[in-house]
């Protein structure tokens, strides 16, 4: 037992200090099984050929003891490459003596049941694997040293593999290792049964037969994805978006997509357009009605740039202004109503829809004006020049758009300055009442000139009459 432990110390000494894997995904790998003493190849044979013969006949030549008797311990390196160490335990009881006479028939003794202990490092190099990533074969060397009862020695070791994968990480391992012994010799007098122990030990052959799990391999998020080669290590994702998620499942990875939680289009960067129109859902505000882009993705249907929702006339085109409506025209004048300054009485253009004022209306405002009367040397009215003042007020409330000035005249009767004054307040008193009657006070002036502008002579009572007036004249 004292070399067993010397064994599992030189193993986990090895593991300690190695550096191989398995592969790049699972660094680490571990086997463990049962491995057998090839006794032929203890041999006194000095021909490989020789050593090499009855390779299957494990009935008379092979050592096995039953239980677990070999540990392996590896760690990739690179590319193809890893690197391990094997430790082993046997006990030889089948022993070929020295070359006899006769080639090929080689007596076979006990050498005293010795125990058997190895601690190889192994170099190996896999050639890939094959028929549906199942069967990987591989090649490795390495050294080792070997303790056979009282005797030791090293070894240099070469052979073959084959593992048999169940899984990702769980396989069956095969191997040969053919192990030249550093201190081989024909260890005469074998062939005598009887002789119990050896001296030192000649090249043989070792065969291994396991369990191999591959491990190390971190997958933090969990999602059967490497982090080496998972682009979003920390949240499970899927194979073929690099370990990323889709979450709707639309083809899109998560940070890519601008809809998560829903089903959408690559087009649209992962979100719905449920009516067809070409505008995302999230940005459409109409999103079950398809629409135009220029209107957030709502119908417009006559055109007008006004959305449907929004037009009150959806069929007819009309301007923004009018919530989609054409303005009317109510007096029919080719004026519309928002620019008619008189938009139930034709007009004419250059009157902004007003009707134009005549020289037949001017006259008529003149005719009424004429008989205006005041009370002597006064601005006050006589009562019957009220409905007068009335018509003149009906007269221009019908050219709403047009200005007027109101003058106020006198005769040559009295001072000059007192005839000034008078007529002063006579024309501002006309304008007072429009004003108070519903003229708007900016369509309208007033002023006085006195006894300057006679229409008649002022040598006779009716020319005198005939000069005391008010005129209303339009301005232009």
């Amino acid at each position: 037992m004292k070399h067993l432990n010397k064994l599992f110390a030189v193993v986990l000494l090895f593991a300690g200090l190695s550096s191989q894997a398995q592969d790049s995904n699972n660094p680490w790998a571990i086997s463990f099984g049962s491995n057998a003493v090839d006794g032929a190849r203890v041999s006194a044979a000095s021909k490989i050929e020789d050593q090499f013969s009855q390779y299957f006949n494990v009935k008379d030549y092979w050592n096995i003891i039953p239980s677990v008797s070999y540990l392996n311990v590896t760690k990739h390196v690179g590319g193809n490459f890893s690197f391990g160490v094997t430790g082993s335990v046997n006990k030889i009881n089948k022993f070929v003596g020295e070359r006899p006479a006769v080639p090929g028939n080689y007596p076979v003794g006990n050498p005293g049941d010795l125990s058997y202990y190895a601690a190889d490092g192994v170099v190996k190099y896999s050639f890939g694997k094959y028929l549906s990533n199942v069967i990987e074969p591989s090649a490795h060397i390495g050294g080792g040293y070997t303790w056979l009862g009282d005797a030791s020695y090293g070894t240099v070791n070469g052979g073959l593999g084959l593992t048999f994968w169940f899984t990702e990480m769980v396989g069956l391992s095969l191997q040969s290792t053919y192990k030249y012994s550093m201190e081989d010799s024909k260890m005469r007098g074998m062939a005598d049964p009887g002789r119990k122990g050896l001296d030192n030990l000649p090249t043989h052959m070792q065969h291994f037969a396991g369990l191999t799990f591959k491990f190390g391999g971190k997958d933090t998020d969990g999602d059967g994805i490497y982090d080496k080669d998972d682009a979003c290590p920390e949240v499970a994702g899927l194979k073929q978006f690099q370990g990323c998620p889709d979450t709707d499942g639309d083809g899109i990875v998560d940070s890519k997509d601008a809809c998560v939680d829903v089903f959408g289009l690559v087009a649209l960067n992962g979100c719905p357009d449920t009516d067809g129109d070409g505008i995302a859902d999230k940005d459409d505000a109409c999103p079950e009605v398809a629409g135009l882009p220029a209107l957030n993705g709502c119908p417009d249907s006559d055109g007008d740039g006004v959305t449907d929702a929004s037009d009150k006339c959806p069929t007819v085109k009309g301007p923004k202004d009018n919530a989609g409506c054409p303005w009317p025209d109510t007096d029919g004048d080719s004026v519309l109503d928002k620019d008619d300054k008189c938009p139930t009485v034709k007009g004419t253009l250059a009157n902004k829809g007003c009707p134009e004022v005549t020289e037949e209306v001017v006259k008529k405002l003149n005719d009424y004006a004429k008989i205006i009367l005041f009370d002597t040397n006064k601005a006050s009215f006589q009562q019957q020049t009220f409905p007068v003042l009335q018509a003149i007020t009906s007269i221009l409330k019908e050219y709403p758009n047009s200005n007027f000035s109101i003058e106020g005249h006198t005769d040559s009767d009295g001072k000059d300055a007192a005839n000034q004054a008078l007529s002063d307040n006579r024309a501002a008193a006309v304008k007072n009442y429009l004003v108070e009657n519903g003229i708007a006070a900016s369509r309208l002036t007033s002023a006085g000139y006195g006894e300057t502008k006679p229409i008649d002579s002022n040598k006779t009572k009716a020319g005198k009459a005939n000069n005391r007036r008010v005129e209303v004249k339009l301005v232009k």
